[in-house]
Order: structure tokens, then sequence, then C-alpha cells
């Protein structure tokens, strides 16, 4: 009987080993630095010397001017607490300044910005992150990688220039699946010296309803007959958003807050921004009085441009066909040759079976590694880099380089041959390969990641890392930092 004891005993173990050592493997560290998560691809690039690693910069000096007279001063207080959805309703969340979305922030080209972030009750602290704005390392805005997140009763100031005029959006980038659809968001406009008429929609879907600029159903801007407007579209959600334009031919002028060299007119087609992505729509409001609608993804919400009383279109559905922003426009020069390319890396997003930080189930890999066993593509400045993305996970991923605009150079093989397609934000879905290219020209530590926020906050996010840079920023662990 005692050895048929040992012997079941001993079975056990043998079962029971493997499952504890690949949970124990699975679990994500506290305290972990950015700096330590997985593996080093160099892409094909020299490696970094010893003693070069040794006298590195630290990311807290890589800041916005500091003695500069700011030209754009904001406060924006957090909170936790119920606000009003025009024409739905109260629900509970966070604010910003008593409102979500938060206040617009507005410059133009070259202006230094500052913007004072209070934290009154967020009480998992929080960040802001100024998406699409390729700011200096240490002004990025995220919990664990550029700062420690912002606990109730703190402050925190970033100052940045905005050196493109364009369409951007700021939001939280701690606990950024829960807070940023929660309400801790607002849209960033730069606007030029060339910057006509301008009117923003921004996208936001708050426990199951869909709002622009705040508020649900049909929205109006009054616009008289005639007047040439730039409506500038921010899909804040997880998943892309069909848009279109009924009533009037329009122009995709710019993408991600870059602008589209010699733009076609557009009719009967639609145009798509990934999450976290930025579209602007230049069109003119008719002069016969009428109004034009744009449609933000199907069902009610919908923006309504022209005169007070213009009757618009219906717009039941988006048009079947799609514009193509690789062959959209006219080429033209990028700035650097991705044929000579000082690095060459590969992210292949997939999805299997395993352990995630002890739970069973389907979990995102980058290269077929688990977070945070995922590759850090490190460069340094100046390189020229060139990377290859490739989605065999089963879902669209909407993928979102923090400090760089990249180009698209081709799409499934085929080759771009419009307007240099220049993004922060890339729509992928499953089964495509986009071949992107970019100049490293902005030191630090960079989150390169799913703007699927929960995608993310289940792993699907690596950085891009130069050579020389530290950070002394932790994940997890007593700092609470948690970017996801």
């Amino acid at each position: 009987m005692q050895r048929r004891k040992l012997i079941a005993i001993a079975a056990t173990v043998v079962v029971l080993a493997p499952i504890a050592w690949f949970w124990q493997r699975s679990l994500v560290p506290d305290n972990l630095s950015p700096m330590a998560m997985g593996y080093a691809d160099y892409g094909g690039g020299p490696q970094m010397a010893a003693e070069h690693a040794e006298h590195g910069r630290e990311l807290t000096t890589l800041t916005g001017p500091a003695e500069r007279r700011p030209d754009v001063v904001v406060r924006l207080v957090a909170r936790k607490e119920r606000f009003e959805i025009a024409g739905r309703g109260s629900v509970e969340g966070y604010t910003l300044n008593h409102s979500s979305p938060g206040p617009e922030v507005r410059a133009r080209q070259g202006d230094l910005v500052e913007v004072t972030l209070v934290n009154e009750s967020v009480k998992d602290g929080m960040t802001l992150h100024w998406h699409g704005v390729d700011v200096p390392a240490a002004e990025d805005g995220v919990a664990g990688v550029t700062q420690d997140a912002v606990m109730p009763g703190k402050s925190f100031v970033y100052r940045f220039v905005v050196r493109d005029a364009g369409t951007y959006w700021y939001h939280s980038h701690q606990q950024s699946h829960e807070q940023v659809r929660d309400g801790l968001w607002g849209p960033l406009v730069v606007t030029s010296a060339k910057s006509g008429r301008d009117l923003l929609a921004a996208v936001h879907t708050y426990d199951k309803i869909r709002t622009v600029n705040g508020g649900y159903g049909e929205r109006r801007t009054e616009v008289a007959p005639g007047t040439a407007v730039r409506v500038r579209l921010i899909n804040t959600d997880n998943g892309p958003m069909t848009s279109w334009v009924d009533g009037a031919p329009y122009q995709v002028v710019a993408v991600d807050g870059t602008e589209v060299n010699q733009p076609s007119l557009v009719t009967g087609k639609s145009v798509l921004a990934t999450a976290g992505g930025r579209v602007d729509l230049l069109l003119t409001v008719p002069s016969d009085g009428t109004a034009v609608r744009i449609g933000l993804g199907g069902g009610p919400t919908t923006l309504v441009v022209g005169p007070r009383g213009g009757v618009a279109p219906s717009s039941p559905s988006a048009p079947a066909d799609r514009v193509d922003l690789l062959s959209y426009g006219k080429p033209a020069p990028i700035g650097f040759d991705p044929e000579h390319a000082d690095r060459r890396f590969e992210y292949r997003i997939g999805r299997r079976l395993g352990l995630y930080n002890g739970k069973p189930g389907l979990w995102w890999t980058i290269n077929g590694h688990q977070y945070p066993d995922v590759p850090m593509f490190v460069v340094a400045q100046g390189d020229v880099v060139r990377m290859t993305v490739r989605n065999t996970s089963g879902q669209v991923h909407p993928m979102h380089l923090h400090g760089h605009h990249v180009v698209v150079l081709s799409r499934n093989g085929v080759a771009a041959t419009g307007s240099p397609w220049r993004v922060d934000s890339l729509n992928v879905e499953d089964g495509e390969s986009y071949e992107i290219a970019f100049l490293a020209d902005n030191p630090g530590i960079w989150m390169d990641h799913c703007h699927n926020l929960p995608h993310a906050a289940q792993g699907l996010v690596t950085h891009l890392m130069y050579e020389g840079i530290t950070t002394p920023y932790r994940i997890n662990g007593h700092t609470k930092n948690n970017p996801e």
C-alpha cells in the first residue's frame, strides 16, 4: 500500500511539475524594466559595445525646452465622476475639467505647449500621451516607460514643441484599455499659416453609446453655403471606423497629421480611419442651401455640416468602394532611402493557446513569443529602418509606434504608388503584410503596440529602443505603473 502511494505521488509530481513550471514562467514580473523585456533584435545592424552601454543617456533628460516661455498653457484636472452625453444622458466615468472628451488643445505649428495634469480622483493613477505627436521621449506620457503614473493628489507638467501641423489627440496611458474607454481623452489640433476653416469629428464610444464630439445622434455644425471646410476625423475607439461624405465630393488631405500630396476629388467612396488614427477631409458646403452628412461608422451618430435648416442626405450606409491610400495622390520624395536600410525587422503577429500571467487562454504573440519575452527592436540615431509587419492572428490590429511616423512601402507585395502614406497608426487586417520604413531620428524607448487597447493589455506590445538610452521607470510592483 505504501509503495502504491509513493508511485501515485511520484506520478502526480511528474504531471504537475511541468504545469507549475509553465505557470510560473508565464507570470509577468513585478518591478519590470522595459529595458529588460525579452531579447534584443538588432535587425542585422551593429550591436552596441558594452562600454557604450555603461555611458548611456537617461530618458528623463530627453525633455522639451526648459527655459522658453510657453505659447499655449493648459491645466487639465482628472476626476472620476458622472458626465453628460448630449442627446443621451449621463454616464459614470472619468473627466478632464469636468467633461469628456477633455478640452480641445489647439496650437500653431512651432508653439511650445505646456500642459499641467492634476489627478484629483483617478485612484489608479494616470498619465497623458500625445497620440501622433512626435514629442521628446520624456514627454510621451507612458506609465512605467517614460514616467511614473500620476497618483491622486499629484501633478505632472508636460512641455513640448509641436513641430508638425495636423490632427492629433491625447489620452491616458495608464491602464489605458479602461481609462481611455471611460473618458480620459481629448483632441489636439496643430494649425499652420495655411490652415483654413476646420471642425472636429472626434468619435468615441461610451458604454456602447457612439458619440461624436461628446454627443449622440445627429450633430450639426453651422457652416455657410460655399465654404470650404477641413473635417478632422479622430477615431478614439478600439476598432477601425469607415467614414463617408454624402452631399458633396471631398479630398483626403491628411492622414495621421501628415499632408497628402496632390489629393484628388472623391465621390461615392468611403475612407478608413483605424483605431487611434486620424483622417482630414476637405469639402465645400453646397451653394444651394443643402447640407452635407458625414457618416461615422454607421448608426445614428453622424455629423451634418451646412447652413441652418439645410437638409442633408440620409446616408444609410457606407459606399462599398474605399479610398486606397496605397495609390491615392501623387508620389513625392520621402527624405531617406529605404532600399539602403541600416536595420531590417520583422513584426509577426500571431496567436496561440497558452498561459499569460498565470491565466490559460488564446494569447497574442510577436515573432512567436508572448509578452514580456518579446523582441526589443534596437536602433541607433540616424538609422534608416525597414520593418515587415505580418498578421496571421485571426483579427485586425491597429499598430501604433510612438515617437515616429512610418512610410508605407507596400501592402501584400503591392508597392505604394500614390502620395507618401505616412502613419503612426496602421490598420493591419488578418492575413495582411506591410512593408514600412522610417528614419530613427527621435531617441528614446518607444512603445510599439496594438491600439485595440484590450489587445495591448493582453500582451500585444513591444518597444523600439535606441542604443545608449536608459530609463529608471518600472512596470507593476510598488510603482503601480500599468501602461496598458
